[in-house]
């Protein structure tokens, strides 16, 4: 039994899928991070009512994502065994799905705005920044979804690096407008969050356009056409449905443990929502490069069970637990000694957000260790092995058994601020005892693709 493969197909197609896809989801990064850095210049409010204006955005990226991560799990299977023509159909399917999301949440948000944030904060001022940042960015979402899943499908059958290409599109776009909308630059007045919603709604545009032109006019492997999009699915909608529906369930509870912890801090003072919003930035930066490996690990494992290799995905598997428990290690250590430097950047928060931020990132820089080790194992192995439906379940039972539970009390009992943020990430801790039992049993190897 060896516990580091030497397979150099393994790290070969680890890196080149994992580079592209941790590209992308930086520039995406970026893209909101551009947003958030100039508009601190505005003051806490500013950067509070980005972060709620965004929250909506967030559950659909959530939504996207568990549709996006389904169809990858079957598309990569499929891919193995060199099927194509339920890739396409699949493809379509998921379209079809996210594309009617995307809609009914653009509608909601343009139209009750104030109601949906008004559930994260009672800040009145903050409220009001994040309803001028909604109603611009709604607009953006069916690009945003379209995009995004194509990129995903791109990513199953291991073309990944157009998904970057149009990534760095949008980011382009998005910096240069940023800075002329936000602040106003030449007959452009100063926009403030407005500016920056419509930059990143006109960079969402292009990044769309992008990934149509390449996906139904110039991929070779696919071969995909618009007339797909509408194509019956019949039995390939109840096997998506079997498996997809855990996937994206999963990740909306994730998507609501998020929602819930920013409502809970939304609930404090201005400044320590600007420093959770300043530290979940940080996060999202570390995971920027964890979700390429995570992704290069779920196309791969997929891949190899589509092959009908049972053996080498367990060797694969062990290699991937050493591998991300280092990934953690050095993720922990990055934050604490950079967490100073990137605080900087954020010349216009209070002292008051600063304080709290330091304390957020100091608990970040321990919880990270966890975070990597664990979604690899139950988020790229188990779900890509085919039992989904077991990491929706444990995720429900942390989420709303531990985590919630445990940070509202300490906050009834007056606990301080780190301690109830430590409340928050214990799940990321506590999930490693499950997932090195669940991984090293094996019995997530599933063959899920249908001849």
């Amino acid at each position: 039994m060896r516990w580091i493969t030497r397979d150099k197909h393994f790290y070969k197609t680890i890196v080149t899928l994992a580079v592209p896809i941790s590209m992308q989801a930086l520039v995406t990064f970026l893209v909101g991070f551009a947003d958030n850095v100039m508009i601190s210049s505005f003051g806490d409010a500013a950067v509070s009512g980005v972060l709620f204006g965004g929250q909506i955005q967030f559950l659909l990226q959530q939504l996207v994502f568990g549709l996006g991560s389904a169809l990858m799990i079957m598309t990569a299977q499929y891919w193995g065994r060199g099927d194509l023509e339920p890739i396409r159909r699949l493809l379509g399917l998921v379209l079809r799905i996210g594309g009617a999301a995307a809609l009914v949440m653009t509608a909601l948000s343009f139209l009750m705005p104030r109601q949906l944030l008004g559930l994260f904060t009672d800040q009145a001022v903050s409220l009001d920044q994040g309803v001028a940042y909604l109603r611009i960015l709604c607009w953006s979402f069916l690009f945003y979804v379209v995009s995004q899943i194509l990129a995903f499908a791109m990513r199953s059958v291991e073309t990944a690096f157009i998904g970057a290409v149009a990534s760095v599109a949008a980011l382009v776009v998005n910096v240069l407008l940023n800075w002329v909308l936000i602040f106003g630059v030449g007959p452009c007045p100063a926009l403030g969050v407005r500016g920056a919603a419509l930059a990143t709604l006109i960079a969402r545009g292009v990044e769309c356009a992008v990934m149509v032109f390449y996906v139904f006019g110039k991929d070779q492997k696919l071969q995909m056409r618009l007339r797909d999009i509408f194509r019956s699915s019949g039995e390939l909608l109840k096997q998506y449905l079997h498996y997809g529906i855990p996937v994206v369930a999963g990740d909306l509870v994730w998507a609501v443990n998020v929602l819930c912890q920013n409502a809970l801090l939304g609930h404090y003072t201005e400044d320590v929502s600007a420093a959770a919003s300043i530290t979940n930035t940080l996060n999202s930066l570390i995971y920027v490069v964890l979700n390429g490996l995570w992704g290069g690990v779920s196309v791969l494992i997929g891949k190899t069970i589509g092959e009908g290799r049972r053996e080498k995905v367990k060797e694969y598997a062990r290699t991937c637990q050493i591998l991300f428990l280092g990934v953690g290690l050095v993720s922990g250590g990055f934050v604490f000694s950079c967490k100073g430097l990137f605080l900087a950047m954020y010349a216009g928060i209070s002292a008051g957000a600063r304080e709290v931020a330091l304390q957020f990132m100091t608990v970040l820089s321990v919880t990270i260790i966890g975070s990597c080790y664990e979604a690899c194992c139950l988020g790229s192995l188990v779900k890509a092995g085919g039992d989904t439906s077991f990491v929706f379940k444990n995720d429900s039972i942390f989420v709303f058994l531990v985590v919630l539970p445990s940070a509202f009390l300490a906050r009834w009992l007056g606990a301080p601020l780190w301690v109830v943020f430590l409340c928050l990430k214990s799940d990321q801790l506590l999930k490693c005892i499950v997932a090195v039992i669940k991984v090293n049993r094996f019995r997530w190897i599933r063959e899920i693709a249908k001849t």
